[in-house]
């Protein structure tokens, strides 16, 4: 729900998880009202079964209670039950047990129908809803007055403060994303917050139905959401896990959570730390990887390393022991490598720095990047294994940066070597398996994800990329950021500008010509091309978009069966290129391993390589077919 670019909290009833908790806060209320006090009879029979209370005459139970269910176990306060029918529940593994209330230790709470309470040590001012399990468990204790975590600062990028985020359960990473950019507007977003704060804070804790808490020594001041599974948890304070039984959130094997947000379909396990977080839905940290004070966006995995004061955007591979902080990266979907130290935020003065990768950044095995850095509008780029990178602002896309085959007089020792264009040009199948993992592992439905890379706004920085190598200087053999805009700390030779000027062209090509055959089959009609270009469609942003750059190029000059041959030849350079570029590890890979093909498959036989053939192949048989009805 975003208004001018912030959230709109105008409505707080309106957002996902401020509804569900209504709904818990309802049906906490309905099954206070069905309870009764007990009849001398239950007490006398929970008396025999081992139970004590420190006042009968303050624990009440719904109807059809069942006082054979609850053994050996204590109740103070005012206490509330469910009826238990001895149901079978699983609670962990290979253990089974009947529903109901056993040892354990039951203050001022109310425990759903069908639970099943085994050894909870300590369970005090909590509302637990039905079918809930609760194994072997230590502290569960709510204070009277807890918001679970929500309205707990984020402080993103400098450390030292100017760009915090309040977390709160329906944060998405666009909104974050907003008002991390909007420092300015901050307190008017910390008055407009309060409203939705207010509707978190409640007078009890809440652990929604059927979720499972086992060998959990301590929660507290926390919501446990519906379909929750936490099993051998160090400990959750202050804290939202949202899930639902469509969603379920595990948290498990050591994990410890401090004053976070964990939404829907997310994994914390295997000793990881999340501490001031957000980790929005469908993300994990796992393998003692330490988050603290960021927000984690929809399939990022966070595993072993350390990431504080990020903004980290959907689709992040983070599976090695890294650093990461004071990073803006909304748009993610890029990679951090074992070794990489994207962390130089301060320079013996105070961590006031911070870095904007831009989307589908990869930063490689052991690289050092120092701080400032603005990659944003060099989406989709390589820093390579290895390479320490100054301070800089980089903004040609798809480029390779690394460190130089040579040196060259006149370029300072510090300065790497620039390859525009390098991931378009030879690592072509990087960007398709890309588009590909985008599309069949997005797990994510509150944030739309897209998986497409060469779309409108990414082929604008194409453009402006080759249009500045166009610009720049003939009769040079090297060019630094004294002769070309956006170069950043690095160089460019003179044959690699003119291969980078013929790939972004190549590139912004099939875009216009792709988008030409789209809007073809969307008229389901034969127009000639100049009507097609002449008649703009204000309903169909992307046919615009594609046609203004279509005439720009100047492809209207050729005729609409030279286009489609074009499209054709664009195809076909699209398939060889993938295999090429996968083909180069078998080329490599022969030379050093001596059984390399025993244990590797050939680049024709990878599947990424077969499946972009394939539809590389359905698409010029359609082209084919579009010709020969218009040019018979």
């Amino acid at each position: 729900m975003i208004k001018n670019g912030m959230p709109d909290f105008s409505l707080p009833e309106a957002f996902e998880f401020i509804t569900l908790l209504n709904k818990l806060r309802d049906r906490c209320e309905a099954f206070r009202c069905a309870t009764r006090p007990l009849t001398k009879g239950e007490i006398s029979r929970l008396k025999a079964s081992g139970n004590t209370a420190e006042d009968w005459t303050t624990i009440f139970v719904a109807e059809e209670f069942s006082a054979e269910a609850v053994t050996g176990s204590r109740f103070f306060g005012t206490c509330r039950l469910g009826r238990f029918d001895g149901t079978t529940v699983s609670c962990r593994d290979a253990i089974q047990l009947p529903s109901g209330i056993h040892d354990s230790i039951i203050i001022n709470s109310i425990i759903g129908s069908n639970c099943c309470l085994w050894n909870a040590r300590s369970v005090c001012n909590y509302f637990i809803d039905e079918k809930t399990v609760l194994y072997n468990t230590g502290s569960i204790v709510c204070s009277t007055d807890s918001a679970f975590g929500n309205g707990t600062t984020i402080t993103l990028g400098m450390e030292t403060g100017g760009r915090e985020v309040p977390a709160y359960g329906d944060l998405t990473l666009s909104a974050a994303a907003a008002i991390a950019d909007a420092p300015h507007r901050s307190e008017a977003f910390r008055l407009s917050i309060e409203p939705y704060l207010k509707l978190c804070s409640t007078a009890f804790g809440i652990i929604g139905s059927g979720a499972h808490i086992c060998n959990c020594p301590s929660i507290t001041d926390s919501f446990i959401g519906e379909a929750v599974r936490c099993d051998n948890v160090t400990g959750i304070q202050n804290s939202t896990i949202a899930g639902s039984s469509d969603e379920p959130t595990v948290i498990r094997d050591g994990a410890l959570i401090r004053d976070s947000i964990v939404q829907w379909g997310c994994r914390i396990d295997s000793m990881a730390i999340v501490e001031r977080s957000v980790c929005t839905e469908h993300s994990h940290v796992e393998r003692h990887a330490k988050v603290t004070d960021s927000i984690i966006g929809p399939n990022t995995g966070i595993a072993e390393g350390e990431v504080t004061a990020s903004l980290v955007g959907p689709f992040v591979g983070f599976h090695h022991q890294s650093l990461l902080i004071g990073a803006l990266w909304p748009e993610g979907k890029g990679n951090v490598a074992y070794g990489a130290n994207v962390g130089s935020n301060h320079t013996a003065k105070a961590p006031d720095q911070e870095i904007y990768c831009g989307e589908g950044l990869f930063f490689g095995l052991g690289v050092s990047i120092k701080f400032p850095a603005d990659f944003s509008q060099a989406p989709y780029s390589i820093i390579a294994t290895g390479v320490t990178t100054l301070p800089q602002k980089m903004s040609f896309p798809f480029s390779l940066i690394n460190s130089p085959s040579e040196r060259y007089d006149g370029v300072p020792l510090s300065s790497n070597e620039l390859f525009p264009g390098w991931v378009l040009s030879d690592n072509l199948y990087m960007v398709y398996r890309n588009e590909t993992k985008f599309t069949e592992r997005n797990m994510a439905h509150r944030m739309e994800i897209t998986a497409e890379i060469t779309r409108p706004e990414i082929i604008d920085l194409l453009v402006d990329a080759r249009e500045r190598l166009r610009g720049a200087v003939t009769g040079k053999n090297i060019y630094t950021e004294k002769e070309l805009h956006g170069i950043g700390k690095n160089f460019i030779t003179r044959s690699n500008l003119e291969k980078a000027v013929a790939t972004y062209s190549r590139r912004i090509e099939f875009y216009c010509l792709n988008g030409l055959f789209r809007r073809l089959l969307a008229q389901g009609g034969t127009p000639g091309l100049e009507l097609l270009l002449s008649t703009p469609d204000d309903d169909t942003p992307r046919w615009r978009h594609e046609r203004m750059l279509f005439i720009n190029e100047g492809f209207g000059n050729r005729s609409l069966e030279e286009n489609f041959d074009r499209l054709k030849e664009l195809v076909n350079l699209d398939v060889k290129d993938v295999l090429q570029s996968k083909g180069k590890d078998d080329l490599r890979g022969i030379k050093i391993m001596d059984d390399y093909t025993t244990v590797h498959g050939s680049a024709a036989d990878d599947p990424l390589v077969k499946q972009v053939t394939e539809i590389c192949r359905m698409k010029l048989k359609k082209i084919a077919e579009v010709q020969s009805r218009l040019f018979l």
